[in-house]
């Protein structure tokens, strides 16, 4: 009885030490400027920077693409999807006759990317579409190439902001 008493307290104590060893970011951190000669005061109660703390680590394993890459939430263009046998190598071929289908130099928004989902699922989806409309756009001419494309909901990269 003595020894489940000690394991339990003692799987007690590495778990709260667990818990307290992630990532704590203080709120009056997020707001210090180095080059800033005053000095900020911020009272509150320390519950909020432990809710800032578990959003801002939340926020980073959930939006990152399908790269690893940070993303935002968008739209891309499905052109392959499946789950058979030899679906690694269809991938691959549909992805290669997109490629040659639409060159970088005609369409240079429709990168396209391959993908693996569990349990087995092989993807090629391309472009980094913001709104629905600006993929409908492009859709529609995919589908003249790829009559079974279809829009669907992504993470997408950051869009290029320097060459716009």
């Amino acid at each position: 009885m003595i020894r489940k008493i000690f394991l339990f307290l003692f799987i007690v104590v590495i778990s709260i030490d667990i818990c307290r060893s992630q990532a704590f970011v203080r709120t009056v951190d997020l707001f210090k400027r180095p080059e800033s000669p005053g000095k900020l005061n911020i009272s509150q109660n320390p519950a909020i920077d432990s809710l800032i703390s578990r959003y801002i680590v939340s926020n980073r394993k959930q939006s990152r693409t399908s790269e690893g890459t940070q993303g935002m939430d968008g739209f891309r263009i499905q052109i392959y999807y499946g789950n058979f046998r030899n679906a690694r190598e269809e991938s691959s071929k549909a992805r290669a006759e997109f490629m040659n289908t639409f060159p970088e130099n005609k369409f240079p928004e429709l990168r396209s990317y391959a993908q693996y989902e569990e349990p087995g699922y092989y993807l090629v989806r391309a472009g980094n579409f913001r709104t629905r409309i600006e993929c409908y756009k492009y859709l529609v001419m995919v589908r003249k190439e790829f009559p079974n494309a279809y829009m669907v909901l992504d993470k997408i990269n950051f869009p290029d902001l320097i060459n716009k």
